[in-house]
């Protein structure tokens, strides 16, 4: 048996935060604001996870209005989300990122972001996809307001 889930994540760049992505700190003037370190490509990944189960979104497991989840790192987020999937038998057939940001380039950053994510998921690399694109100076993403990410994921039934 299949699921496939779609996870969206969007979050504000501000002076004074670090710039976290895909469990990784970016050097950047700007980071990401949010109740957590505000990972929005972790926590794309969460929802798309969540989803496929039918298991709501992030916020219904880790809510911002929690205090113990102020400035979490979203790496034992999405660790968590993992053992909930892996706990009704699917394990993950793969995942497919994409960040929408105007600036830092992702290039560099990617392969890493890619073993970050697989060591939390205890996957291949080439099971994880990630890309990144501009929004060619158009919208909050091009004004350096924001990033956005949009994720899909594929799982399987254990034994599958």
């Amino acid at each position: 048996m299949f699921r496939i889930g779609f996870g969206y994540d969007v979050h504000k760049l501000v002076e004074g935060r670090k710039l976290i992505l895909g469990g990784i700190e970016i050097k950047h003037e700007k980071g990401l604001l949010g109740h957590s370190d505000a990972d929005a490509l972790l926590h794309s990944i969460c929802d798309a996870l969540l989803g496929a189960l039918a298991l709501g979104d992030i916020g219904k497991h880790f809510p911002d209005t929690d205090p113990k989840y102020k400035n979490a790192d979203s790496k034992i987020l999405l660790a968590e989300v993992y053992k909930l999937i892996t706990g009704k038998g699917y394990k993950l057939g793969n995942i497919d990122s994409t960040i929408v940001i105007e600036r830092p380039k992702m290039a560099p950053h990617i392969l890493k972001m890619r073993e970050t994510i697989s060591l939390i998921l205890d996957c291949n690399a080439e099971q994880v996809s990630v890309k990144a694109t501009t929004s060619e100076n158009m919208g909050f993403v091009g004004t350096e307001n924001g990033v956005k990410v949009y994720s899909v994921v594929l799982l399987t039934k254990d034994g599958i």
